[in-house]
């Protein structure tokens, strides 16, 4: 029998390759034409309206809470808020409020917020409510009124201008605003537009509405507007618990955009951030929909989120569904008239069926209850089932061993792709000046990764494939007399012909096991798994079953049974790759505590799994081809070529687009004999420093020998110059002691806060020693006693607030029993254990740190979140000590 030509293998590769590249650009990269306010006409939705407004606020430079910029991009936000309200036609109702938070204690324990106390004072946010004259009337007179709530942040981290995050979203939305203010006049339900502050520091902005202002007794959807990169499709990553607002989002969007495979890795923890709809759902028990741009995900909170990287379309991609959805949801007259109340636990009576949803190509989208995907499921694979005892009961001993091999193949593609590209990962820093040197041209992972992973499974599978056909060409040769007639009796040509299949079969295997465990789980994604095993499987019923032929597997059953999982799946696995990527910039959370290629491995192992999920039905048809050993050498030669051009450097690991995330802080530390100071240079980008260090100048040193606790992470490894005496200490925070006492068998101790200019600090109390905690500043009790979860023995408190935030506090400390005798020390000479760490940042620089910043090179940037300290922070420390220990300040319980 002849082998299979090489120009059939090359055509099935172009399927699956070409295939899944143009779904991905058609899906994720088609964005449609920019409209001006001209074509929108009044009530449309124009992105040159809105990009005007971007433009404005992301020209301010960054504004984070507590900085003046931040009170001219509200003040800009307002005016354009009551241009609006003067606008509005005659019969639509718009109400404008600017909103003055008090001071109030987010108290979330989901995601990355347990074990924290968040504190926020002095906020400001702007509102607009949209309704009708009658709905107006309605809610004065004390009827009861149900809105919905459109939300999204205007500050930005110290460090990015935030054309993307959050200034993208904001502009949508004033531009929606405008548009429903020229037709609201049939509004059953009102719209309420929510412009908050301090989301980059916890979440409190959207936390101080939903305690504090009354309109949130109205809200029954909430609908959040995030941005995790710059620009792209704005799409849906996380949507209930109830369908409502998901399902007519479906039917009214004009291209809408979301994947529940999104939310499935949100919801795990794998994707470790969060957003505002964290605290709608948790805090307000409310369920929506929380949307994101994607794009770019290597810019977030750099100083490339700028609005000349923002792309055209972007924003009309994103008005052109919230539009239609709102005006869908104001008008609807089934729209929910009660708060959600799944996720706080109520009784069962209340739990409703959510929802498998996902879109093709960006069309439409698909949303169906996740009690039919597991009736669905179920039904699928207890047929599969069935149908592998018939095989298995009608081929006896032959198809039992044909089977185990089959298994056997799947587990070695998986063991020989993921190795040989996790071993690609390892050499990598080795070779090259950088860990992750594809951030800035991730097409350069085909090469890195995608072809070590191909190669490997193919290798995985041949193996097994060569032990089933020698195995089959046995058994085949005692049976000879029942061989087809058409075959001439060759054993050898039976084997080579049912081992193939057998491959190909063993790929329906691996998805039934996929799919099987995504249903036991409650995966909402495990919709993937029957498209990879349903398509294929009744494609090769069609040409290999019913055609009964004795021919080598038809090409058909391939590129038709590939076709549907394709369109389906492709493009999101290509857009999930791409989105890790652009996440390694800020990948790593303590600097220097894990080894360089860890990060490299994990794209690597991501992509070998793709490509042993989605190849294992083309692998098959190379086995028995005369261009195996072309396949061999020519992914040996792009990975080969692939690592030559890392090693030389030919394509930089980071340009000026797509920086490298650095922070350079002036540390000023409390040493409790003395305030010391010096610079410090780390990175949430894997890899050394030296590079950098050289770059920017005033003596930087980098190494591992001086890790430095920053209270919310420990820097390991960091650069830092030689330490000076810090001159100025008028307004230094510090911690200082007060009263010690003892009653009832509770021992209390008082510690006084100053942040002297600092309205954003943290401390980290040590819950080893301390059992509880309360605190105050003038206005009264800030932080209750009461339950307190911890991390490791510690309990972080994070304040924020704007610039008329309180800086002194008064923080009492209840002790564990088995502490009462322990001595609080202000300074340590050695032995002691910590217990109280503050941190207090200050958006500022000094001349020593100009020095350094001036040098920055262009592919490197300063990189902010709600953790990481700004240009400035001082540093205080208290020590609880043994009793016998007498050295420093220090109180004792008496």
């Amino acid at each position: 029998m002849a082998e299979r030509s090489g120009c059939e293998i090359l055509v099935l590769l172009a399927f699956v390759i070409c295939g899944t590249w143009g779904v991905y650009h058609y899906q994720f990269k088609v964005l449609p034409e920019a409209l001006s306010p001209e074509d929108a006409g009044v009530t449309g939705f124009s992105e040159e309206a809105a990009m005007a407004h971007n433009k404005a606020l992301s020209s301010l430079g960054p504004h984070p809470l507590g900085s003046a910029v931040l009170d001219t991009a509200l003040q800009y936000v307002l005016k354009a808020a009551t241009t609006i309200q003067e606008e509005a036609y005659g019969d639509v109702n718009v109400e404008v409020e600017c909103f003055h938070a008090n001071t109030g204690v987010n108290t979330l324990s989901g995601g990355s917020y347990y074990g924290k106390t968040l504190v926020y004072s002095d906020m400001k946010h702007v509102l607009i409510r949209i309704s009708s004259k009658s709905a107006a009337t309605k809610l004065r007179s004390g009827e009861e009124d149900n809105a919905i709530l459109v939300s999204a942040h205007v500050d930005t981290v110290f460090a990015a201008e935030g054309a993307g995050d959050d200034s993208s979203n904001v502009a949508v939305m004033l531009e929606l605003a405008r548009g429903l203010s020229k037709q609201a006049s049939g509004f059953k339900n009102s719209v309420i537009f929510l412009f908050n502050t301090g989301e980059e520091e916890g979440l409190n902005g959207a936390h101080s509405f939903v305690t504090q202002h009354p309109w949130i007794n109205t809200v029954r959807v909430a609908v959040d507007l995030e941005a995790m990169g710059l620009g792209g499709k704005s799409g849906i990553f996380q949507a209930g618990p109830d369908p409502w607002a998901v399902q007519n989002f479906a039917k009214a969007a004009k291209r809408p955009s979301g994947q529940i495979v999104s939310q499935d890795l949100f919801g795990s923890g794998v994707i470790k951030s969060s957003t505002d709809f964290q605290v709608y759902k948790e805090v307000a028990g409310l369920s929506g929909l929380d949307f994101a741009f994607t794009d770019s995900t290597a810019v977030y909170h750099t100083k490339n989120d700028k609005h000349d990287l923002l792309k055209a379309g972007s924003l009309q991609h994103l008005g052109d569904n919230m539009l239609p959805f709102l005006l869908h949801a104001a008008t609807s007259s089934d729209f929910p008239t009660g708060k959600n109340t799944l996720s706080q636990g109520n009784s069962e009576e209340e739990v409703v069926d959510t929802v498998v949803y996902f879109d093709i190509l960006g069309k439409f989208m698909v949303v169906y209850p996740q009690s039919l995907a597991d009736m669905i499921n179920t039904s699928v694979i207890a047929l599969a089932l069935l149908v592998w005892s018939a095989v298995l009961n009608q081929g006896g001993l032959s198809s039992l061993v044909s089977l185990a091999l089959s298994v056997l193949s799947i587990v070695l593609m998986w063991i020989c792709s993921l190795g040989l590209t996790v071993l690609v990962a390892y050499i990598i820093p080795s070779i090259s000046a950088s860990p992750v040197p594809f951030i800035a041209s991730p097409w350069l992972v085909v090469g890195l990764f995608g072809a070590p992973a191909l190669l490997g499974a193919f290798i995985g599978q041949h193996v097994v494939y060569l032990v089933l056909r020698k195995f089959l060409s046995y058994t085949f040769s005692e049976t000879k007399g029942f061989l087809p007639l058409s075959l001439g009796g060759d054993e050898d040509d039976v084997a080579v012909l049912d081992s193939e299949k057998w491959m190909f079969k063993a790929g329906l295997l691996q998805w039934l096991l996929v799919l099987a465990v995504g249903n036991y789980l409650n995966v909402g994604s495990s919709y993937f798994a029957l498209f990879w095993m349903i398509s294929p499987a009744v494609a090769y019923f069609l040409f290999e079953v019913l055609a009964e032929t004795t021919k080598p597997l038809n090409p058909l059953t391939a590129v038709i049974g590939l076709a549907a999982p394709l369109v389906v799946s492709s493009g999101v696995f290509v857009q999930l790759v791409n989105t890790l990527i652009g996440n390694l910039v800020r990948f790593v959370s303590n600097p220097g505590a894990q080894a360089d290629w860890i990060a490299t491995a994990i794209v690597a192992a991501l992509i070998a799994a793709v490509i042993c999920l989605t190849m294992v039905y083309v692998l098959p048809y190379i086995h028995n081809s005369g261009a195996k050993h072309k396949f061999i050498m020519t992914t040996c030669i792009v990975l080969l070529v692939s690592l030559g051009m890392v090693e030389q450097s030919m394509v930089p690991p980071f340009i000026d687009d797509t920086a490298r995330a650095v922070n350079i802080v002036q540390v000023v530390n409390n040493t409790g004999e003395g305030t010391v100071s010096h610079i410090s240079l780390f990175s949430t980008t894997p890899g050394g420093l030296f590079v950098e260090a050289e770059k920017l100048g005033g003596g930087l040193v980098c190494g591992r020998e001086k890790s430095f606790d920053f209270v919310t992470f420990t820097a390991y490894y960091s650069c830092w110059t030689a330490e000076i005496e810090w001159s100025n200490n008028a307004l230094i925070p510090a911690l200082r002691l007060g009263s010690d006492s003892q009653e009832n068998d509770d021992r209390s101790t008082l510690v006084h806060i100053t942040t002297g200019d600092s309205t954003r600090w943290c401390l980290s109390i040590n819950t080893n020693e301390i059992q509880d905690f309360q605190l105050k500043d003038e206005s009264g009790v800030l932080v209750s006693r009461g339950e307190k979860n911890s991390i490791d023995g510690w309990h972080l408190m994070q304040f924020a607030g704007g610039k008329n935030s309180p800086t002194k506090f008064d923080l009492t400390l209840h002790w564990h029993k088995n502490s009462y005798g322990k001595r609080v020390v202000e300074g340590s000479e050695g032995g002691e254990e910590v217990l109280l760490k503050l941190r207090a940042d200050v958006n500022a620089t000094t001349p020593e740190l100009d020095k350094i910043l001036e040098k920055m090179p262009s592919w490197i940037s300063q990189y902010g979140k709600s953790t990481s300290p700004f240009t400035l922070a001082y540093f205080d420390t208290l020590y609880v000590a043994d009793p016998s220990l007498t050295m420093g300040s220090s109180v004792a319980s008496e």
